[in-house]
């Protein structure tokens, strides 16, 4: 039962980081004309919460033009770190 809500609480939480990095990029795409609280609010709030996994990657990778594909290196890693813990605790369990 532990394992089952371990499992679950794993998967949940790559999946809203994985949708958090895929907002976040697609925002940076858009930049809306003139001040606008609200999408500043949601870009800063992704920005402190995603920066912690894209940062690493970033001074990793460089950017090639004006693309970064750090967010893509992290949506990939955070796959396979997630897939891998679930496969981990399925086991144990």
């Amino acid at each position: 039962m532990i394992m089952l809500i371990l499992i679950r609480t794993v998967s949940t939480l790559v999946t809203v980081f994985t949708w958090m990095i895929i907002i976040r990029a697609v925002l940076s795409f858009i930049r809306p004309s003139g001040y606008n609280r609200l999408y500043q609010d949601v870009v800063g709030t992704l920005d402190v919460l995603t920066e912690p996994l894209v940062a690493p990657i970033r001074r990793v990778v460089p950017t090639v033009g004006m693309f970064d594909f750090s967010p893509l290196i992290a949506l990939l890693l955070l796959q396979v770190v997630g897939n891998l813990v679930v496969q981990l605790l399925a086991g144990i369990g």
